[in-house]
This record gives structure tokens, sequence and C-alpha cells, in this order.
């Protein structure tokens, strides 16, 4: 019997064992992208982490029915494409397209079902009549309000009092609401605006019934694990708890909620709003990437991150010395075993920094190994914990030779091969000559027992 998974429930802010619906299929829906720019970096530790969680998940369970979705209709969107006198699918297109090219680029693994708001119109709309025709959301003015004193549980997720939960919401005042918190499910469109028909006129829906509608379409009324950054807590999950429970029945929406800290830089959140941004379009450009995805891993998901050059500098050569000894294991045959305490780690909540510090110790033993036995099941260990975490999944040469061309690999080794040759000979002075001509390029020699390693510094 393998160990229970152990996750914090944000609901009930304790860890708890986790055992899903279906065991043979676990379902999960993680808040993505509104796609009206590229995402920054703080955007992409939730896709990471959870990505994590769903290759456990599916490792225990046998499968997974895993939805993240598009946001591909909001008032910022409709800014963008009206400044660019384009559709906003002209927008929306760009923008989902760059964001699963970064997230590829990052190693997360495309969720099973990305469904997108857009698409989803009748199923919003029958959401809504529902809610309206149970008492839960009324009209007014061309739009449809859910009625929070419908709910009595409303709040329980953020457990915030009346006062501090309108303050969070930056509630819009309108004579139209019954109550200053009910929030939009639907809103008029003018004629420029994109709109769809429905019972209350031509208009698009608020951003909470969005995911809700989604959710249950793909999912299932009750789902097992919804997921995303701690800022969605509220009102946007919040909201969808009421709306959705309310429209079936009193049922329970998610059963667990997942919530990952946010990256703070120099000094303060990550926001587009302040303008303090990474985005992750520029970044893995500039960096591996890689080491972006080793950095967002480095500190347990519900705890902030502080981003820094430093902190990618050093995921860097983190990554160098894993590579390295993945090298220099280059000769051994071994197929890749997740090891028992790297799930062990995930398993207690996603505990990814433990799962990296066992990574270093399993590397770390396997450059001191010198028995074959030893050595081939130390690589494969190895392997398998980047493979748990998404990492290692490129050969030693494609990331410790990344950005240099064939030939010029070619022209290194040769020279590296000349000094060895010399110092056997007892040139010392050819020997070094080559050592200082390679130092002088940026190439840094290591002499080891497997032989001569070099690599860019």
């Amino acid at each position: 019997m393998p160990m229970p998974l152990r996750l914090y429930n944000s609901l009930s802010r304790q860890v708890e064992a986790f055992e899903p619906l279906d065991p043979a299929c676990p379902t999960m829906y993680v808040c993505g992208p509104t796609v009206y720019n590229y995402v920054h970096i703080g955007n992409a530790r939730g896709p990471v982490v959870f990505g994590v969680l769903a290759a456990l998940l599916r490792r225990r369970h046998g499968a997974l029915r895993y939805a993240r979705n598009i946001t591909d209709v909001d008032d910022k969107i409709n800014a963008a494409a009206a400044e660019q006198g384009v559709p906003i699918s002209a927008i929306t297109g760009r923008f989902a397209a760059a964001y699963r090219e970064d997230m590829a680029a990052l190693g997360v693994v495309a969720p099973d079902i990305e469904p997108e708001v857009t698409t989803h119109m009748p199923q919003i709309v029958a959401m809504i009549a529902q809610l309206v025709d149970s008492g839960h959301a009324y009209a007014a003015e061309g739009h449809v309000l859910f009625s929070v004193a419908s709910f009595p549980q409303y709040g329980q997720l953020s457990r915030r009092d009346p006062e501090e939960m309108l303050a969070g919401a930056r509630v819009e005042v309108a004579p139209y609401k019954r109550d200053p918190g009910d929030f939009v499910l639907w809103k008029p469109s003018t004629g420029d605006l994109p709109g769809w028909d429905s019972p209350w006129g031509r208009g698009r829906p608020g951003w909470h019934i969005e995911c809700s509608a989604m959710a249950a379409a793909h999912l299932g009324e009750t789902i097992d694990i919804h997921a995303g950054g701690i800022d969605l807590q509220f009102p946007h999950h919040e909201n969808e708890i009421a709306q959705s429970q309310c429209a079936h029945g009193g049922k329970i929406f998610a059963r667990f909620w997942l919530h990952n800290g946010m990256l703070n830089f120099g000094g303060s959140k990550m926001s587009k709003s302040l303008g303090n941004i990474e985005k992750v379009h520029d970044l893995v450009r500039r960096h591996p990437p890689e080491a972006l995805r080793y950095a967002l891993l480095s500190a347990h998901y519900r705890q902030p991150l502080d981003w820094s050059d430093a902190l990618v500098e050093q995921s860097v050569r983190t990554l160098d010395r894993l590579y390295g000894t993945l090298r220099d294991l280059a000769g051994v045959e071994a197929p890749a075993v997740i090891p028992a305490a790297v799930d062990a780690a995930l398993e207690d909540d996603l505990n990814t920094p433990l799962a990296l510090a066992e990574m270093a110790r399993i590397a770390a033993e396997a450059r001191k190994a010198t028995g074959a036995s030893d050595r081939a099941r130390l690589k494969g260990e190895l392997l398998g914990a980047g493979l748990a975490l998404g990492l290692l999944q490129q050969s030693p040469a494609a990331w410790l030779n990344r950005g240099a061309d064939d030939s010029d690999d070619a022209r290194i080794q040769a020279l590296v091969e000349e000094r060895t040759a010399a110092k056997q000979a007892r040139d010392f002075t050819r020997a070094d000559a080559i050592r200082g001509q390679l130092a002088a390029e940026g190439i840094l020699l290591e002499d080891t027992p497997q032989g001569v390693r070099w690599k860019r510094s």
C-alpha cells in the first residue's frame, strides 16, 4: 500500500489525507491565464507546481482528468483589441499560443483539457439561468447578479468578515445591486464589444461564473482538487464556491482547495499593476528554461518565493553539478527509478525543496560511488528523481554545452585530448598553454577519476 498523499486544504486550514472520489481517476481544475499579454514568472508557479502534483496523481492512480482553462473574453482583452483595431480572437489567439509555448519551455506538461470561455457560452448561460430560477441570482438593468445573502456559507474559504470581503473585492457600487457584495454573473455588451445572446439580452459573462461552468462541464459537479494562486482565493474562488454549490443543489464544489504563494521581486509582490514583473517569454530567452523551473520548485509552494537573478544563477550552477554527475555516468546503463524518499517528500504536501535536497544527496553519493552496481542504482535514482520533478530530462551534453555549436565542441574536445596527451608525454609547458588558452575562452577543466571534464563558465 502506498503512503497516503497529504495536502494542505485551504478550506479546512489543515493538511489532510487525499483520497479521490473515483480512485481510478481523480479530477483537478487549475485556474489558467487571461490571454491579453505575456504572463509573468509568478503566473508560472502554479502550472509548474501543480504539474508535479498531476504527475504524482497519475503515478498513484493510473489516470487523472486535469483541466486548466483559458480566459479569452475579458475587459482587458477588449481594451487591447480596441486599441489595436482587431477582433478579440487576434489578441487571444496570439497570447494563448505564447502561453502554451512558454509553459512547454518550462517543462509544464499540457493539461488533459484546456477549455476556453468563448466555446462554453451555452453552459455559462445555463448555469446562470439555474441560479436565477432557484432564487440565488437576479436580473437588474441588463445585468444578472448573484445574491450573496442567499448563500449563508459565503466566506467559508477566505474566512473574512463581510466588511473585509467588501474591501478585498473592490466591489463596484451600483444602484441595481440589492447588496453591495453581490457580484456580476452577466453584463450587457454595447455594439462595439463582444457579446452573446442570452435571456437577459446580448452580453458577456462575469469572470467568476466562467470557471464554475467549465469545471462542471468537464469534471462534474463535484471535483477533487481546485488549485490556483493565493491571490485568487478571494473573491474568485469564494465566488466559484457560492455559485457552483447553489447551482447544483448544495453539492460540494471542490473537496480540496490548493493555493500557491506569490513571487516577490525587489521586495514587493510581483504583479502587472505594480509593473515589477519578469515575463516568462523574456526569461526563457535569457536563461536556461530548466533553471527557471528549478528555481520555481526551490521553495515550498505555499510559501512566498523571492525571485532574483541570483536565484536563477544558483539554479544553473546546481543543474551544472547534476548534469555533470550524469555525464560522468554516461557509460552506465540504468533505467529511471523514482526513489521512495522523493515520492515521500512530494506526498507530504508537495515538499519540493525536500525532494530537490534528496536529488542532490543521490548525486553526491553517485560521484563517490566506485562499484558498478552502486553507480547503476544511483544513476537510476538520479534520473528518477528528475523525472518526478520534471528535471534532468535532456542529455548532459545538451545542457552543459548549451548555446554552443557542435563544431566548436569538437574543437574544444580535441584541445582537451591534446592536453591530456601532452601531460602523458610530460610536456607540461604545452599542457599548461592549452589550459590557459581554454581558460581565456571561458572553458573550465576539471580532472576527475573518469577523465577530464570541461564546461563553459
